[in-house]
């Protein structure tokens, strides 16, 4: 794609161990409960396990997607890279742009929770005031930027120590609502199915914000060139990384379901979390699970940070967004100027979200429309599998049903939920959704008109890979000749 010979990034920095430490804090799990369930079961009532358990199914199949095309092409520009040399550049683009406007977003929605919660810990009255509140997440979130800019080593360390601690009381008080003796009401097997649905918008309304619970694992794929054995190591890593979250954000929704009322969800709004552990454990428990959401957030904002640093990093080194983009410092081997670019333009969000009201207000409106562009992306990279394995989905049945029709089904419901909820959405969730990726035409059409190579791509095939070497083993012989091809560095 491009002709750049710029210094790569670290390679062979993180094992199979942390790239699922990193999938797991990339969909945040103790964050999306706690902001998340309020928005759920506002949208579902008690359906809101159900709509987790469906968005799973075809979440898993845009995990198979990107585990076959991880397999064929290492790029830190992950769905950016795929969807342009399968589907059409333009698309691959757009596909890298929603990733980035979402993230932008999230680090936004994530930092002003992170600084709230940072404060509940000394008053809770102080949690309520956004502008301080956005302060302490500013503060965080740099934080994490400095950690990012660090390398990769340094990233993954930090996170083994948030995460470590964050699912190490989820684990905890998942076994503490399990043995819970006080009930709002009892468990109810309906609850996993479609009866408490409001028709198919609503269940399309409830499965978008269910998306937002998942997302994030694919930073695996945004690691890849900086993984030891990423074709095998992301995918599978990916794949766990789902697995686990929806293990976790089902006990603790079904858990909420049982041990509180509707009074006691709608008042904790930003942290349901927090008041399941005032139940589940009276006096301690509500300010545990309360550090365990704080070092979520802020372990899901340096997942985050990464998500779109690489993204940037992957399209200035094609030239599809300006060139300093694509810089990698010399010491750390991180992509400095894409890092202090997201981190200017992220402060100046911070800044401006205080103009749009409280805490609450801001989540719920950024959660739609970041499930709107998740939707997107997601939704491209599941059909960008099958047209690069076309010729050879019927080679096997696991190649037909892995990578051919579940990451297709999953593409199909991720298109579905983004038309179907339109109209359930708020005006200001619809035009930072949609709006945001509207303005991804502009750079698109000015580098195209340029004459970026990216818009010139050699087309991924996974036939063509396996040929290379007559087998699967020919993976990475082929990957690396489009590398050189690309003009990246083939080191990794």
């Amino acid at each position: 794609m491009s002709n750049f010979r710029g210094r790569g990034l670290q390679a062979n920095v993180l094992g199979t161990f942390d790239t699922v430490v990193m999938a797991v804090a990339g969909s945040a799990p103790a964050y999306s409960i706690a902001a998340t369930t309020a928005v759920l079961v506002g949208a579902v009532g008690l359906a809101s396990p159900a709509a987790l358990l469906y968005c799973a199914i075809p979440m898993l199949g845009i995990a198979l997607a990107f585990s076959y095309l991880s397999r064929i092409d290492v790029n830190a520009g992950a769905s950016y890279s795929w969807v342009g040399r399968t589907l059409h550049p333009f698309l691959g683009f757009i596909s890298g742009w929603a990733l980035v406007i979402s993230a932008t977003i999230f680090m936004v929605a994530g930092s002003l929770p992170a600084g709230s919660m940072t404060l509940s810990l000394f008053d809770e009255d102080l949690a309520d005031n956004t502008a301080l509140a956005t302060t302490v997440g500013a503060f965080w979130f740099l934080v994490m930027l400095f950690v990012v800019l660090g390398g990769a080593r340094l990233t993954v360390r930090a996170q083994l120590v948030m995460s470590g601690v964050e699912l190490a009381i989820l684990a905890v008080f998942a076994v503490g609502a399990l043995l819970h003796s006080g009930h709002a009401r009892d468990f109810d097997w309906s609850w996993l199915g479609f009866s408490h649905f409001h028709g198919m918008t609503g269940f399309a309304s409830g499965a978008l914000i269910a998306a937002f619970y998942y997302w994030g694992w694919d930073v695996t794929s945004n690691l890849s060139e900086e993984t030891r054995d990423s074709r095998r190591t992301t995918g599978l890593a990916g794949l766990i990384g789902v697995g686990i979250v929806f293990l976790l954000f089902e006990v603790f929704t079904i858990a909420v379901n049982v041990i509180l009322s509707d009074k006691q969800i709608q008042a904790g709004d930003a942290n349901v979390l927090a008041v399941l552990g005032e139940e589940v454990w009276p006096g301690w428990g509500g300010k545990l699970l309360i550090v365990a959401v704080m070092l979520s957030t802020i372990a899901t904002l340096e997942t985050t940070l990464i998500q779109v640093t690489r993204s940037l990093f992957a399209m200035g080194r094609d030239r599809t967004m300006p060139e300093a983009l694509g810089r990698v410092h010399r010491k750390w081997n991180t992509p400095w100027v894409a890092i202090a670019v997201v981190g200017a333009v992220a402060l100046m969000l911070f800044i401006a979200s205080n103009a749009l009201g409280s805490v609450g207000d801001i989540l719920a409106d950024a959660i739609s429309a970041i499930g709107l562009q998740i939707a997107v992306y997601y939704g491209l990279a599941g059909l960008a599998v099958v047209v690069a394995y076309r010729r050879m989905l019927l080679k096997s049945l696991s190649n037909f049903l892995f990578g051919g029709l579940w990451p297709l089904l999953g593409a199909l419901f991720m298109f579905w939920i983004f038309v179907e909820s339109l109209g359930e959405l708020s005006t200001t969730a619809v035009a930072i959704g949609i709006g945001g990726l509207g303005v991804g035409l502009i750079p698109m059409l000015w580098y195209w008109k340029r004459g970026s190579d990216y818009y010139r791509p050699a087309k991924l095939d996974a036939a063509q890979a396996v040929d290379h070497d007559h087998s699967l083993d020919g993976y990475a012989a082929a990957a690396e000749h489009s590398r050189v091809h690309e003009g990246l560095p083939t080191d990794f």
